[in-house]
């Protein structure tokens, strides 16, 4: 593995990076070092097919699988997992991550904040929404835009279109990736090699499904498929039998086309939400759960604007989504003006604590800076006043 920089970072940016962690305490997101090593079965699980194609995996004495950490979202939640469960905490890290990753370096440095456990979800957007923008000026950074997305609104749209269970995974995949809805049509999948299984396992106890699959893959001593356990292939195959059961797993075409209507949607938040909600009316979707998921997206541009975070200057994209399976509502990424690679990205992911076994539901919400990236130079390298998108 290489290193972003021989012999860590320059003066400066250990300046910057220090600053950094200081602001964070000070607004109470307590200082949080989990492991280098962590066990890979949550990234596997949780963490999108981009993460498990990037990881280091290794092995200790037992045989137990680890990794090198690839990110801090899932770290630092275990660690509260495992010292505050069922409380609300705010945590700050810095340290490295590990990816393997085409023309930049494997090793390098994150820095970023996790707010677990608040109930004003919106509010608690707004919050970490405004600390990276106050992190990148304290890094020096003023020449940035944002782009905002809404995984939780998304899911609502397709859940209001009544989008069958497999063709609104590969939807939000084929979103998240910018790829044709061509592959989840109806009529356009090949004809599916496993399509004997599926009928034979169409209504079957899940629990049994799963113990079959952990059985044939023991057998045949295989432990993982493709990065994924025996749980998690079983779990595919019972949506794919469900999915089948219904009639099938792609979309249909008037469902597509309203899909690719809402992504083409873009502007500024309120924009956004006005065009949402015209499309909803037109579509018939209102009074369903989109109603709700509007309201919370409009609500935390509220929070946004109270804020004193320009608002009309952030950019809404319905076609902005994120690929790790984790995130179940508002995000962003910032970027450098005229785009470029992310400086800063984060957002909301309620679902994750209880998958990593929290016994009661946990919000949370959080954002990293990629720290090598966010070295200011030229004339925007001062520190000013105020907030700029």
């Amino acid at each position: 593995m290489t290193r972003p920089e021989a012999g860590g970072p320059s003066g400066a940016e250990a300046v910057r990076h220090a600053r950094l962690s200081a602001h964070f305490a000070s607004c109470g997101y307590v200082p949080a070092s989990p492991p280098v090593l962590q066990p890979v079965e949550p990234f596997l699980e949780l963490s999108g097919e981009d993460i498990r194609r990037r990881i280091f995996v290794t092995q200790d004495g037992s045989g137990a699988e680890l990794c090198l950490r690839p990110e801090f979202t899932i770290p630092v939640c275990r660690l509260h997992q495992a010292t505050r469960p069922g409380e609300a905490a705010d945590y700050s890290y810095l340290g490295p991550v590990f990816r393997l990753a085409a023309g930049e370096p494997d090793e390098f440095v994150q820095g970023g904040i996790e707010s677990i456990g608040r109930a004003d979800t919106p509010a608690a957007d707004a919050e970490v929404l405004g600390l990276a923008f106050e992190g990148l000026e304290l890094l020096g950074r003023h020449d940035v835009s944002l782009r905002l997305g809404d995984m939780g609104l998304t899911h609502a749209f397709l859940d209001a279109l009544a989008v069958p269970p497999v063709a609104k995974r590969r939807t939000l995949r084929a979103i998240a990736a910018g790829r044709s809805f061509d592959e989840v049509a109806n009529g356009t999948q090949a004809e599916d090699p496993h399509a004997g299984l599926l009928a034979a396992i169409q209504g079957q106890d899940a629990g049994a499904v799963r113990a079959f699959v952990e059985d044939v893959l023991s057998i045949a001593g295989i432990s993982q498929v493709g990065g994924r356990s025996a749980g998690a292939i079983a779990e595919r195959f019972l949506a794919k039998a469900a999915a089948q059961a219904q009639g099938g797993a792609g979309l249909n075409a008037g469902n597509r086309a309203l899909i690719e209507r809402y992504c083409a949607i873009a502007g500024d938040p309120d924009a956004a939400a006005a065009a949402v909600r015209a499309l909803a009316a037109e579509a018939g979707l209102a009074h369903t759960g989109l109603d709700a998921a509007l309201a919370l997206f409009e609500e935390r541009t509220g929070f946004m604007a109270a804020r004193g975070l320009p608002v009309e200057r952030f950019r809404f994209s319905g076609s902005f989504a994120r690929n790790l399976d984790y995130y179940t509502g508002f995000i962003f990424e910032v970027t450098a003006e005229g785009g470029g690679p992310t400086l800063v990205g984060g957002g909301r992911y309620d679902g994750l604590l209880q998958q990593l076994g929290s016994p009661v539901p946990l919000p949370a919400v959080g954002c990293a800076f990629w720290l090598s990236r966010c070295t200011a130079e030229g004339p925007s390298a001062g520190v000013s006043e105020g907030v700029q998108a």
